[in-house]
C-alpha cells in the first residue's frame, strides 16, 4: 500500500519497465496488460541498463530476440494490427546501426496507423566520452544525432534528458499509441548513461492503471448533414476501410448496410469487414479491386467512406469515384474526413453509425441499385473461380490462393505484403473470417510477410491458439528478410509460409513492361550484371533454419503440401515456382497515376506515355 509521498529509488531503465509492467487495457470487460512484451537485440546502448531491468519481469513480459531489428519492428506492428491496436510490442535497439535498422518499421507503422513504442540507445548525455562507437557527428550541432531521424516517421518523438522526463514522456506516448485519431509509433531515446542514473520516483507512478480506447461522438450537425446527403442518392455506396475493425464496428457496419440497402465496397485494409458471401459485398475497391466494386463505385452519387484514409490504391488516383459524385467522411482522424473536400463527419465509426443510423429513420436506397451492384458481383465471383482454378495453364499466385483458400480454416490469418501478392490475395481472396487478413499495402513493404506472419502468431496464440497463420511471399521479399522462420522455430510460434518464386521482381517487370520499357533488371535474368543465373534453393535454405520445407511442382502438390503443414507442429515453408509472365489477374484494376516519361527515344515508351496521360480525364480534382 502507497501513501502520498512514497518513493521507489530506481534507475530510468528500471522505471520505464515497472510503469509499463502497469499499464492495463480493459477490453470486452477483461484487463490485460496493455504491453505484449517486447522484441530486442542487445547491444552496448542498451543491454547493461535496460536488460538489467528487464531480466526481472522476463516470464511476466517476454522479450522476444529477433535476428533484425527492421524485422522486429513488422513483427510488432503485425501484433497490433492482430489486436486492433489495443495492445502493442515495445522494440528495443542499441545505438548506432541497431536503431537505424528500426527507421523503416517505424515508418510502416505509421503510415499504417499502428502503435509501437521504441526505446532506443542514444549517445551519452555528458559527452565525456565523444565521439563514442557508431556515433554521427554534426559538428555544428553537437545535440544532432541518428535518432533524430525518426522525428519524422513517429507520432510522438522524444529523447530523455533527465531521469523525471519520464513522469510525463511515458503517459504521454502511452496516450498517443492509443488514440484512435494520431496513433501510430511512439519513440523515446535513452542515452547510455542516463538509463541506469537512478531517481527517487513517487510510488504513486507505478500503481495499477486501466485505459480505454477512447471513443469520440460526432457533432450531431455533421449527421443531420450527412444523413440529408444520403437521402438524397439514389445510388449511394460504403466505402469500409481498416477503421471499422480498429473501431470493432464491424457488426454496426453490416447492420447499417442492411438496413439501408447501401451496397459495401472494401479496402486493402479493410478487406475483412464481411465475409465474401454477403449478399451486400461488392468486393475489394481501387487499383487492385474488382470490376464488381469500381463499375459500382464509379456509378454512385453519394460515397460513404468509412475508418479509410482513402490511399491513391483505393481510389485509383482519384479516378474510381464520379467527378460529381459527393463524398461523406466518416472517421476518428479530422485529417482523413476532410480528404476531397468530403462532408466531414469527425467521430468514432462505432457511434457514427449508430447515429446515421438513427437519423436515417430506416430511409432505404432504391432497390434497383442493390439489384445491379449484387449482378456485378456475381460476375467478378464467376472471373475470380475461373482465374483462381488450376489445370492445363502456368503456375500463377491466384491458383496458389485458390488453392489455401479452399483448404484453411475460416479463423486462420493471411499475411502478405508489397509486390504482385498484394494485389492478388486483394482480388482473389474470399474472405471466410472477418479481420482474419492482413494486406500490408500502407506503406507497401518487402520484408514484411514472414516477420509479420511471426508477429501475429505471437498475437494468435493469446486468443486462437489452435488457428494458423499463413503467410504469401514472394522470392524477391524472402531473400530480403527471410530470418524470421528461423524465429518461429525457435519460440515455437508455427507458421506456414508459402514461398512463390517468379524469378525476381516480377510485378515490377510488368509494370515496367506496360510502360513500353524492355525487361531490365528486375527478373533475374533480365540483370546486365548477372553473368550466369540460376534458381535459389528456398527448400534448403528454410531447411537449415529449422523448418520443414518442401517443395512442390503445381497446385495439386501445393494442396497436399498445405494439408501436411497443416497437421504438423511447427513451422512449414512450401516453395513453388510460378510463371512471371501469364497468369496475372487482369479484371478489376483502376487507373492509377504513375510518372512516364513524356520525352524518349522508344516510340513504345511515348506510346505508353500518352496512353497513361489518357486515363487522366476522369481524376477528380478535390472537389
Amino acid at each position: 500500500m502507497t501513501r502520498p509521498g512514497d518513493s521507489l529509488r530506481l534507475t530510468v531503465a528500471q522505471a520505464i519497465v515497472r510503469w509499463l509492467m502497469n499499464q492495463f487495457i480493459e477490453i470486452d470487460g477483461v484487463e490485460t496488460r496493455i504491453c505484449g512484451g517486447g522484441f530486442g537485440i542487445f547491444g552496448h546502448g542498451n543491454v547493461p541498463c535496460l536488460g538489467e531491468a528487464l531480466y526481472p519481469v522476463r516470464d511476466d513480459l517476454p522479450l522476444y530476440r529477433g535476428q533484425n531489428e527492421q524485422s522486429m519492428g513488422f513483427a510488432a506492428a503485425a501484433y497490433a494490427k492482430y489486436h486492433l491496436r489495443r495492445r502493442f510490442m515495445f522494440c528495443t535497439a542499441s545505438a548506432g546501426p541497431g536503431t537505424a535498422n528500426l527507421l523503416t518499421a517505424a515508418a510502416l507503422a505509421h503510415a499504417n496507423r499502428l502503435p509501437m513504442l521504441m526505446l532506443c540507445g542514444d549517445t551519452f548525455l555528458t559527452r565525456l566520452p565523444d565521439p563514442v562507437l557508431q556515433q554521427l557527428e554534426h559538428f555544428g550541432n553537437p545535440s544532432l544525432g541518428l535518432n533524430d531521424a525518426f522525428k519524422p516517421v513517429s507520432r510522438y518523438w522524444d529523447r530523455i534528458t533527465h531521469p523525471a522526463q519520464i513522469l510525463q514522456s511515458l503517459p504521454a506516448a502511452l496516450a498517443t499509441l492509443l488514440d484512435p485519431a494520431d496513433c501510430g509509433p511512439a519513440f523515446i531515446g535513452l542515452p547510455q548513461d542516463l538509463q541506469g542514473w537512478a531517481y527517487d520516483y513517487p510510488a504513486a507512478f507505478f500503481a495499477k492503471r486501466v485505459h480505454r480506447i477512447r471513443r469520440q461522438s460526432p457533432d450531431m450537425a455533421e449527421i443531420a448533414e450527412a444523413a440529408a446527403l444520403l437521402r438524397t442518392a439514389q445510388r449511394p455506396v460504403i466505402v469500409a476501410g481498416g477503421g471499422v475493425q480498429y473501431s470493432g464496428a464491424v457488426a454496426e457496419l453490416t447492420a447499417f448496410a442492411e438496413t439501408h440497402g447501401i451496397p459495401v465496397v472494401e479496402t486493402i485494409a479493410g478487406r475483412a469487414n464481411l465475409l465474401a458471401d454477403h449478399p451486400l459485398n461488392i468486393g475489394p475497391l481501387g487499383v487492385t479491386g474488382s470490376d464488381s466494386a469500381n463499375t459500382i463505385a464509379g456509378a454512385a452519387d453519394v460515397v460513404l467512406a468509412v475508418g479509410t484514409r482513402l490511399q491513391d490504391f483505393t481510389t485509383g488516383s482519384w479516378t474510381v469515384f464520379a467527378p460529381d459524385a459527393r463524398l461523406i467522411g466518416l472517421n476518428a482522424g479530422r485529417h482523413d474526413a476532410a480528404k476531397h473536400q468530403s462532408l466531414a463527419v469527425v467521430g468514432d465509426a462505432k457511434l457514427g453509425l449508430l447515429a446515421l443510423e438513427a437519423a436515417l429513420n430506416g430511409h432505404q436506397a432504391p432497390s434497383d441499385w442493390v439489384t445491379k451492384a449484387q449482378a456485378e458481383r456475381k460476375i467478378w465471383d464467376t472471373y475470380v473461380a475461373t482465374n483462381v482454378a488450376h489445370g492445363n495453364r502456368p503456375n500463377s499466385y491466384a491458383q496458389a490462393i485458390g488453392v489455401v483458400n479452399a483448404l484453411c480454416h475460416p479463423r486462420d490469418r493471411v499475411v502478405t505484403a508489397a509486390g504482385g501478392l498484394p494485389a492478388e490475395v486483394t482480388a482473389n481472396w474470399r474472405t471466410l473470417g472477418i479481420g482474419t487478413v492482413d494486406v500490408e499495402f500502407g506503406f507497401s513493404c518487402m520484408g514484411y510477410e514472414i516477420a509479420g506472419g511471426w508477429g501475429a502468431r505471437i498475437a494468435q496464440t493469446e486468443k486462437e491458439a489452435d488457428r494458423d497463420t499463413i503467410v504469401f511471399v514472394g522470392d524477391g521479399s524472402y531473400l530480403l528478410m527471410n530470418s524470421d522462420i528461423y524465429s518461429s522455430v525457435l519460440t515455437a510460434k508455427k507458421l506456414i509460409v508459402l514461398v512463390l518464386d517468379n524469378g525476381g521482381f516480377a510485378v515490377i517487370n510488368k509494370l515496367q513492361n506496360n510502360t513500353g520499357q524492355a525487361s531490365f533488371n528486375n527478373l533475374i535474368k533480365d540483370c546486365p550484371t548477372v553473368p550466369d543465373p540460376f534458381t535459389v534453393d528456398f527448400e534448403a535454405h528454410a531447411r537449415a533454419m529449422g523448418a520443414n520445407a518442401e517443395t512442390v511442382a503445381n497446385p495439386a502438390e501445393l494442396a497436399e503440401a498445405f494439408q501436411r503443414a497443416k497437421a504438423a507442429t511447427k513451422t512449414s515453408v512450401i516453395v513453388m515456382q510460378v510463371d512471371p509472365y501469364e497468369g496475372w489477374t487482369t479484371q478489376g484494376h483502376a487507373w492509377w497515376e504513375i510518372g512516364t516519361a513524356e520525352v524518349s527515344a522508344s516510340e513504345s515508351v511515348r506510346a505508353k506515355h500518352v496512353e497513361v496521360e489518357g486515363g487522366r480525364a476522369g481524376q477528380r480534382r478535390g472537389v
